[in-house]
């Protein structure tokens, strides 16, 4: 994993963020029968996201290091192959490889939740199975459709991303006339229950709440990540009248998924489950990025992916620390941890703030970008969802009161042990990078700038 970040690194200092276009590409032939290669390139809206992804996967092992201590090299195979699905969907640029990267994510995490997850691991790690198979299978059959399509219009199979993009999908009249509208549903269902866009969210709690520690990680930090990356990468200018006529549809269940996640947020007694309904607020803001239609919010859906993947990934790192210790996640069960665990209590408010935006962490960023560029076409819009962060700091640091500042009560919790030098090795990078594109953002905007401006324009 550490030389995949290395790697990572390498493509960063040598990428030119003012080439809009594919860079590293690398093209073998696979079927050239019916048109499908092994394609892969990277622009700057894949980079930050692959950066992400190989930054955290490190840490992941880190904080495995003594929670994982039943089948091991199983865990590390399948993070492993979690990973590699995770670039190869992120890289790809033919449409068929993208979808078998996209299903080699799925074996893993079954195993992860399923083999080494909470009491409900089975049903969790089935649930998220069969919501994300029902979607994917649709999306298959959108990519055999836009082959086909491209075979009647050009007399030549191909999947290559960029031969779709030349495509003219007529639109037709009404839902079920439409092959736009079709194929647009198609790929589009298959990304809202990754991300998950409200209503398709019930599985995401289940999973967060069983997944081990380095699951939640990955699964807040990245996989969530695809979907958001799926619309933005195929959605967008693969059907672009289609997705004009789904923005009212989107941006209302956007806001419904920022303000019902906040107040089911506020309600859960169990800090897991309150952090992952968090994660259905965050999307919902980067959802409302995305389909606001301008280049301000589309980076700042962008950088929010990126901000996301930090402070809730630092923050389930976070609880499955102290999960550890007491072997329980609930509030109730805590309360004046500061008075003993000061790094511990340190590195949970850095990541709340960051969580909630405060001005000078990462969190910020992304907020502050999406509702900006949200405002001129999307003011009510922006109002309702602007509720959603007011709420998110009351149930945050209402979370923080609870089980660092009130009275010390339970016995078991006064000799707890503070941060050992492998959990703060997990946490401390996290904690720069929070710090980093909170003060000084540009140094990440700027990599995808030509990227998203020649999928959005703007």
């Amino acid at each position: 994993s550490l030389v995949a970040f290395a790697l990572a690194l390498l493509a960063w200092a040598r990428f030119d963020p003012a080439n809009p276009g594919f860079q590293f590409v690398e093209v073998r032939t696979w079927l050239p029968s019916v048109g499908i290669a092994y394609r892969l390139g990277m622009d700057g809206i894949s980079l930050l996201l692959v950066l992400l992804t190989t930054f955290l996967q490190p840490l992941v092992f880190i904080s495995s290091w003594k929670p994982i201590h039943v089948r091991v090299k199983g865990y590390v195979v399948s993070m492993l192959l979690l990973e590699t699905g995770i670039l190869g969907a992120f890289l790809a640029t033919d449409l068929f490889l993208f979808y078998v990267f996209w299903e080699l994510m799925l074996l893993p995490m079954y195993f992860i939740i399923g083999v080494w997850g909470g009491d409900r691991r089975i049903y969790a790690a089935v649930k998220f199975v069969l919501f994300t198979l029902a979607g994917s299978l649709l999306m298959l059959v959108g990519i055999i459709f836009l082959s086909t399509f491209h075979h009647a219009k050009t007399g030549t199979w191909s999947f290559s991303y960029t031969d779709m993009l030349g495509l003219s999908i007529p639109m037709g009249e009404g839902f079920w006339h439409s092959p736009q509208m079709l194929l647009f549903a198609a790929f589009a269902l298959a990304f809202a229950i990754k991300v998950p866009v409200f209503p398709l969210h019930t599985w995401l709690p289940d999973a967060h709440t069983e997944a081990p520690t380095g699951g939640s990680i990955i699964l807040a930090g990245v996989l969530l990540k695809l979907g958001t990356y799926g619309l933005l990468r195929f959605n967008r200018p693969l059907f672009p009248e289609a997705w004009q006529r789904a923005t009212p549809l989107f941006l209302t269940l956007a806001v419904i998924a920022i303000i019902y996640g906040a107040l089911v947020a506020w309600a859960q007694r169990d800090m897991k489950r309150l952090i992952a309904y968090s994660s259905v607020t965050h999307m919902g803001f980067i959802i409302l990025g995305l389909f606001a239609g301008t280049l301000t919010s589309a980076q700042g859906a962008l950088i929010q992916m990126v901000n996301h993947g930090l402070s809730t990934g630092a923050l389930f790192l976070l609880v499955g620390v102290i999960y550890d210790r007491r072997h329980t996640r609930m509030i109730e069960d805590f309360g004046g941890l500061a008075a003993v665990m000061p790094l511990y209590t340190g590195a949970f408010l850095i990541s709340t703030l960051a969580s909630i935006g405060l001005p000078g962490l990462n969190g910020f960023v992304g907020e502050f970008l999406i509702l900006t560029g949200a405002f001129p076409r999307y003011p009510t819009a922006v109002v309702l969802a602007a509720t959603g962060i007011v709420l998110g700091a009351v149930y945050m640091l209402s979370l923080v009161q609870r089980v660092f500042w009130n009275a010390l009560r339970h016995e078991e919790n006064r000799t707890l042990p503070d941060l050992t030098w492998q959990e703060v090795l997990a946490f401390a990078p996290m904690g720069v990078f929070m710090v980093w594109i909170g003060v000084h953002p540009g140094t990440f905007l700027s990599l995808s700038e030509a990227a998203v401006r020649r999928l959005i324009g703007g």
